[in-house]
This record gives C-alpha cells, structure tokens and sequence, in this order.
C-alpha cells in the first residue's frame, strides 16, 4: 500500500547527491588571489602564458596554490590563489614587474581578488560556492545620481550635430542654425532649400519632429517628443550602467551588484573590494570626450575680451590657464572611440593619449579636418560638469585613419588614468556619489557567524520539538528539512546567486515553513488513527489529505514571493529569490521525501502494529 516505485526513490537519491556536491563549496571559504586580464582590446590572453606566469612566480619563491584560466570575447582571465594575503601581495608585484615593465601604458591589468577554496574536482563539476553579498563579505556601496538634464541637453546637440553633417553631405546650403530649449532651428537661404532639408532630415532623423515657417525667415525647426525625451533619459541611464560595468572589469572586481534605483539613480556595490581608493576615484570620476572647434574670429575675440560670450559659443580653461571660446555644436563624442592608450608622443617624447575612432567618427573627423584647414579644433575633457580644454591645435591637413592623439599638460599618472576612463566607455551623462559606504571583512564575517548562528539554532529548536512531540515522525520530519535546506543551498550555488542578510532571513522563514507542511501531514495522519483507520492506511491518507492544503498555502505564498521578485528591488529581490526557491524545495522535501522515507521504514511491514507518531499508538487488529 505504501511503497514508492524504484525511480522516485532514485530521485530522492539524486536530489540528495545533488545538494551534497553543491553545498559544499560553501565550506572550504575564499582565499587570496590575483587576477590578471587585459588592458587593451588588442591583447588576448593565450594558455602559454600561464605557465610562463607560473615559473616567474615560482622563480621568485611564491607557488599558487591553484592557477584558473578562462578565455572569453573580453580577452580571457588568469587566476592564481595563494594560501595568505603576505604571498598575494608579492604575487602582485611580481606579475605586475612582468606583465607590465612600462607601468605608464600597461598591457594587462593585475587585480588582487579572492577565489573560492573549493577541490579542483568541485571546481570541475561547476561546483561552485555563492556570491557573498556586500553586508557578508565587506566592501563598498556607492549612490551615484545622474544628471539627467545634462544628459537631455547632449541628445539634443548629438541630433544637432547630425542634422548638419547630414545637409553637408548632400551639399544642401543653410544660412544659419542655432540650438533652443526645444532641439534645434536651420534657416535657409530659399523655399528649395528648405523642402529638400526638410525631406532629407525626416528621414535621416524619424526621432524628430520637423516643422517648416516660410512666413519671414526660412526656417526648419526640429523638437524632441515627450516619448523620445524620456527615451533619452532611459537610454543615459543604461549606458552610464554599461560605462560602469567596464570600468569596474578594468578595476577586476568580482561578483559586482550595478543596478537602476528609481528614475535617475545607480547603485554600485563592490563586494570584497581591497582597494577602496582606487575604486572610488575611478567610479567617482565622469569623463567624457567632446571634439569641437575653436571660434578665433575678431568678432568674437573682441566681445570676449570686453567680457561677453557670444551667442552659440562657449568658454572652456585650457590647461595653462588660459580661456578660449568653443562653438557649441559637438563634432564627436567618446561614443565614437573604440580604443583609447596612453603612451608618447613621437617628437616631443610628452606624455600623450592614443585614440582610435569607429568607422562613423573617423569619416567624420576626416571630413571636418578637410573643410577647416587652418581653423583650431579643440579636445574637451569633462569630469564631474567641468570642461578643460586638453589641446587645441590647428589644423594643418585633413586627418584620416581614425588615429588621433591628445597631447597637453599632463603628466603619465594623467594620461594612463584618461586612457581607462575612455576606453572604459564614454558616459552619457555626469554623475555625482551621494552616498558612500564601506563595510568591512570582519564585519561582515560577524554577520555571516550571527546569521548561520540563528539559523542554526532555529534548526535545532526546531528538531528538538518535533521528535519530543512526533517521536519517531519527527525524526523523519527532521531529516526532511535538512534535505531541504541543502537542496535550497545547492540551488542557490549551481544559480551563482548572491545571499545577502535578507537572504539569511529568508532562509529561517523556509525552515519555519517547511516544519509546517510536516506538522499538518502528521496531524492527518493521527486524527486518522483517531477515527479507528490502520496505520498504512493512516499514512495514506495522511499524505493524500494534507497534500492539498499544502499545495494552496505554499502557491499564495509563492504569488507574494514573486510580487516582491518582479517589483521589489535591493535587498527585497534577495530576500524574495531565496523565499521563492525555499517555498520549491519546502514542497519536494516536506512532501516527496519525507514519505519516501516513511514508506522504507513502515511500508514493507505487512502486520503493523503501530505508528511512533507521539500521543497515537494504536495496535492493529488481527
């Protein structure tokens, strides 16, 4: 009556295996280690140099305790763990003096880090221990606020620039243009003019709204909707994210949390940073990259030397000190570059920043070095809202190739950090940290003992409970929910998700509602003793009845789950994942495995007596 056929019981055995391999990761620790990886597009790590890295440690007196290598569309990573923090640290600047002699324009980067302490033969499996999150491991959190108005203002003068380059490029003459708080507005000498723009634009810039005045001036005047301002907005946060995810990879950070908070806000979260400092100046540093042209006309050289900017212009310091007036319109941007280096300048042996452009910003760039021989084009630099001018030469021959060069006043710290900040991506618009914290490791592995320790306490209060009250049910109870907290542990592995504090709470909030499910099955099971049912006909039952109230508890619990899930954010979305696997395995255990053992044990007895379910002990007849 009561016996499980052969595969549920081989299910049983491999989920039991299954979390085994799992969890255990999660008991050997995090060691030291160090990370190397590559600092430019065009380096590629190959396996041949991890064991050349591995003899030039080994020469110097350090041998890795495990050497990890994984190759990817990023270059690839070389890990070494070491056994203490004194060896990663020679480690460091012994890769550091290999890899990178020239420590001004460095080819690859080495990271300190930490690595799972776990057997090769886990590793192998993909047996592999859970993000600890930053509340657990230590680390930093980082507010950033995006300025959205800035980045609302650069869309427009992105449009603006490509609306001209566009008339330019179908040789359509324009008598004036100018910037509004809407877009843009293009005057035209005549009605011709003016048609043919207007057709041309309406399909090289759909975004936009077009709207032609022919009464008085010929004007063309092109505004954002509502929905594409907002599409901007949306599209500024997500690369602003992009951007830092780049520059934290070139930091060799792991495991990092970078997600939106609300309308115009990012949350960085830098679990077991080491190098805070370093972290913060190039998280906290906004550079951008803007090409444009220098107004020396006498009209505006004599306005600005009374006092007064021009209209259409700006006025930006150049490295010395010096003011200078720029036009407005932005040629390009860093969007365009593809590569950014720092290195020398081949005559004055200066300092100097090597870019490559994409295929869109090289013809461009050619194509306004052509028409402005003789004229001065300036490289803007913009951290945190505030623009300097790096160079500003003047044009002697049309620039092809997509290869330019910044030269200025800088020194080779300057130029090696601008060459990360570009080549880790342009940001669409600037951002300011509002708020930082640092947590550190011996905190957060205080949290880890109280959150373990209170879970394991309410583990044991628990067992306590149920076998002084279900005797020998509650044994098998017990043994139901340690399967299920390591089946929820090995999921939580082999899903590489981060547990947090709320997570650790969710975790007891399982416990609890696992030990639940058992206590209605057992409660069935007596009250059908009680109304004079067999004890193999009591488990069945048992079982069957309780299975349903079961079910609905945990699918309106598990609705909520997913509410918090899909809407939640932060902690709450920790929380809510492991409340949601929990709710899963809760269900498996408490009811597959549970009775699995229940049938070993009393199923193959074929005159039972009676059940060890506490205040029941009822005899069976005949």
């Amino acid at each position: 009556m009561n016996r499980y056929p052969l595969w549920k019981y081989v299910l049983i055995v491999f989920a039991l295996t299954f979390g085994v391999l799992y969890t255990l990761p999660n008991f050997f620790g995090e060691a030291p280690a160090v990370q190397v990886s590559s600092g430019r597009t065009t380096v590629k790590l190959q396996p041949s140099l991890v064991q050349e890295l591995e003899g030039a440690l080994t020469q110097s007196g350090v041998k890795p305790d495990g050497t990890f290598f994984e190759q990817n569309l990023g270059g690839g990573t070389i890990k070494f763990r070491f056994k203490s923090p004194d060896e990663q640290l020679k480690a460091r600047d012994v890769l550091q003096a290999r890899l990178n002699p020239d420590v001004q324009a460095p080819s690859y980067i080495v990271a300190l880090n930490l690595l799972s302490r776990s057997p090769d033969w886990l590793t192998s499996i993909r047996a592999l221990p859970m993000y600890l999150g930053l509340d657990l491991r230590g680390g930093v959190h980082f507010l950033l606020q995006v300025d959205m108005k800035a980045a609302l203002e650069k869309r427009k003068d992105s449009f603006f620039a490509e609306a001209k380059q566009a008339l330019r490029d179908d040789k359509i003459r324009y008598s004036g243009s100018n910037r509004t708080p809407e877009g843009f507005v293009l005057r035209f000498p005549d009605a011709e003019a003016l048609a043919k723009s207007q057709k041309l634009l309406a399909t090289e810039l759909p975004e936009l709204t077009f709207t032609a005045s022919e009464t008085g001036e010929l004007e063309l005047k092109a505004s954002l909707s509502v929905a594409l301002e907002q599409a901007a907005r949306d599209n500024a946060l997500k690369q602003n994210i992009t951007t830092l995810h780049n520059r934290i990879n070139e930091l060799g950070v792991a495991e990092p949390v970078i997600q939106r908070q609300g309308a115009d806000r990012i949350v960085v979260q830098l679990p077991g940073v080491q190098d805070t400092a370093k972290a913060k100046d190039i998280l906290g540093r906004t550079a951008t990259l803007e090409v444009r042209m220098v107004d020396d006309s006498p009209a505006a050289q004599s306005s600005f030397a009374s006092g007064i900017v021009p209209f259409g212009l700006e006025k930006f310091p150049e490295r010395g000190g010096r003011d200078i007036l720029l036009k407005k319109e932005v040629i390009l941007t860093g969007e365009n570059l593809t590569d950014a280096q720092a290195g020398f300048d081949n005559q004055t042996q200066e300092p100097a920043v090597h870019l490559s452009l994409d295929a869109k910003g090289a013809r461009i760039f050619r194509d306004v070095t052509a028409e402005s021989i003789g004229k001065r084009m300036a490289i803007l630099l913009i951290e945190k809202g505030k623009g300097e001018v790096v160079t500003a030469p003047v044009i002697r021959s049309e620039i092809g190739g997509g290869r330019v060069q910044i030269t200025g006043s800088m020194s080779t710290v300057e130029a090696a950090d601008t060459a990360l900040l570009l080549r880790a991506g342009s940001l669409a618009a600037p951002m300011d940290i509002i708020e930082e914290r640092t947590i550190g490791p011996s905190l957060g592995a205080d949290n880890i003992d109280k959150g373990i320790n209170s879970t394991l306490y309410g583990f044991v209060a628990l067992s306590i409970f149920m076998i002084f009250y279900y005797m020998l049910f509650g044994v098998f109870s017990v043994f139901a929910l340690f399967v299920n907290v390591l089946l929820l542990f090995g999921l939580l592995s082999i899903l590489q998700a981060t547990l947090t504090l709320p997570g650790l709470a969710a975790v007891a909030l399982t416990l609890g509602m696992a030990i639940d499910a058992n206590v209605l099955i057992n409660e069935r099971i007596r009250e059908e003793l009680r109304d004079g049912a067999s004890p193999q006909q009591a488990i069945l039952t048992g079982y069957d009845k309780a299975w349903g109230t079961i079910l609905d508890s945990n699918i309106t619990t598990l609705i909520a789950g997913l509410a918090l899930l899909i809407f939640g954010s932060g902690p709450v979305r920790g929380f809510a994942v492991v409340h949601c696997l929990g709710i899963l395995t809760s269900i498996f255990s408490s009811v597959v495995v549970s009775r699995g053992v229940v049938n070993l044990w009393y199923g193959n007895k074929k005159k039972l007596e009676g059940l060890s379910i506490g205040q029941i002990w009822r005899a069976e007849k005949g």
